[in-house]
């Protein structure tokens, strides 16, 4: 007879599991376009070696940072820059001339208006890195046309038009990549992994901050001697929103700062931190609670002479429940650097973060069964242009983004909900089934959208 083998004890049987463990990819969910003509769809992108002809539509600060990254790995990503768009003639013509510049046969197209991007047969993607309030409406015509998207954080201005863009994805097919880069740091792919191996239990409470603290006032950019009515096409920069101003350079350099534009910390800096820790848990969920706070209460604005005060709030804090238990505490600032610790604690043990590292460390009453790790050297960090890559690299095999749809509108609905709360003064309940909010009593709270306040 064999000798009988030894029973594996607790400790060796986790161990075991989280070394098996895989993640899983995300599913996808829902149906249903909203905006869009469906033309010119592209068909060049059949196979790993072939090239993806690409289009920028919104080429200012955050614009040209892809232009440039885009053009810097052009080469290694068999990657095409073919057309510009924004309301700016002046953005257009820088970004044309950047392109064009040291890059021998590069013929790059200008358009003011960017269905004239979308009827390009020859175009397979766009990055749409425009105001927010515009997200939405060229993502879901790029999609209808046949192109996959690069959309800028946050996906959308609003909750209801995050199920417009995830309509649009199903029912094209397409590849969204929502620019949070974190998100193709390994750290947050390696801790889904662990997590999903049971290694720290039942998962707690996960936090993480994004602060800053300018004494200027955040978003206070220069005002460029360029910037005019002549130059700028003002209607369509303003697009949707119901609160309609004359031409307004502070208004569209400082756009940030004001809630018809932006929802401020909560759509500049939250999605940072959100969209990592939410796809950390490796099965990012609809978001069951939300209530967050905010205030503005040093008035950082008066130190920049000639702007107005800010709309949105120089601090705010969130906390998201989830179905599984798990709670998310965020914070952010403007006016204090002095952030949380990332951190994601289980019932069992608890993950922290720092560069690209992960270490786990049991808790106590578990010591005898969990055995304290560090994970280091988990590459590449937080990159645009690894996060670029990874977009390009999911059109061409098929796979799902880091970034992708999935976890994006789950993200964004956390995102809005907090808008909600912190301008309305209510918690927001959510059910993902019905798409419907409802504040602690159950009275149903339409969700803010353009027109629906002063201030949208």
């Amino acid at each position: 007879m064999s000798p009988k083998q030894p029973t594996p004890s607790r400790r060796e049987f986790i161990q075991h599991t989280a070394a098996a463990t895989v993640a899983a990819a995300a599913v996808p969910l829902f149906k249903t376009p909203v905006y869009g003509q469906a033309k010119a769809p592209s068909v060049n992108v059949v196979g790993a070696n072939n090239r993806i002809v690409v289009g920028h539509i919104g080429v200012g600060g955050q614009g040209m940072a892809h232009v440039r990254t885009a053009k810097g790995q052009a080469a290694a990503a068999n990657v095409v820059q073919a057309a510009v768009c924004d309301v700016s003639k002046h953005r257009t013509g820088e970004a044309k001339a950047f392109i064009e510049k040291d890059n021998p046969g590069a013929k790059v197209e200008g358009f003011a208006d960017y269905r004239k991007v979308l009827e390009r047969g020859d175009l397979d993607a766009v990055f749409i890195t425009t105001v927010d309030h515009w997200h939405t409406r060229i993502a879901v015509d790029a999609l209808n046309a046949g192109k996959h998207v690069y959309v800028e954080k946050p996906m959308t201005r609003y909750l209801g038009e995050a199920f417009e863009i995830l309509d649009a994805v199903k029912k094209t097919g397409k590849k969204l990549q929502v620019g949070a880069q974190g998100c193709s740091d390994a750290k947050w792919q390696k801790t889904a992994e662990i997590i999903k191996s049971g290694a720290i239990g039942a998962m707690v409470l996960g936090q993480g901050s994004y602060m800053r603290n300018n004494p200027k006032g955040e978003w206070n950019y220069t005002i460029q001697p360029w910037a005019s009515a002549e130059d700028i096409n003002w209607k369509s920069w303003l697009g949707p929103v119901k609160k309609q101003v004359g031409f307004s350079a502070d208004h569209y350099f400082r756009w940030r700062k004001y809630y018809p534009y932006c929802a401020g910390l909560l759509g500049d800096l939250f999605p940072h931190r959100l969209h990592p820790l939410m796809l950390a848990t490796g099965n990012p969920q609809y978001p069951t609670r939300v209530v967050s706070l905010g205030s503005k209460l040093i008035g950082s604005d008066k130190n920049t002479p000639g702007t107005f005060e800010r709309d949105v709030p120089e601090t705010v804090q969130l906390i998201a429940e989830f179905p599984g238990g798990l709670n998310l505490m965020v914070t952010s600032a403007t006016v204090n650097e002095q952030g949380l610790p990332d951190m994601i604690r289980g019932h069992k043990g608890t993950l922290y973060f720092a560069g690209n590292r992960v270490e786990l460390k049991p808790e106590r009453p578990f010591a005898e069964e969990i055995d304290p790790q560090v994970w280091e050297n988990l590459q590449p960090g937080e990159s645009v242009q690894v996060h670029e890559k990874n977009w390009f690299d999911c059109i061409r095999s098929g796979k799902e983004p880091n970034a992708g749809i999935d976890l994006a509108v789950k993200v964004q609905t956390v995102i809005s909900l907090a808008e909600m709360s912190e301008r309305l003064s209510v918690m927001c309940l959510f059910d993902p089934k019905t798409r419907k909010v409802t504040d602690g009593t159950g009275r149903e709270i339409k969700p803010i959208t353009y027109g629906s306040t002063d201030l949208s």
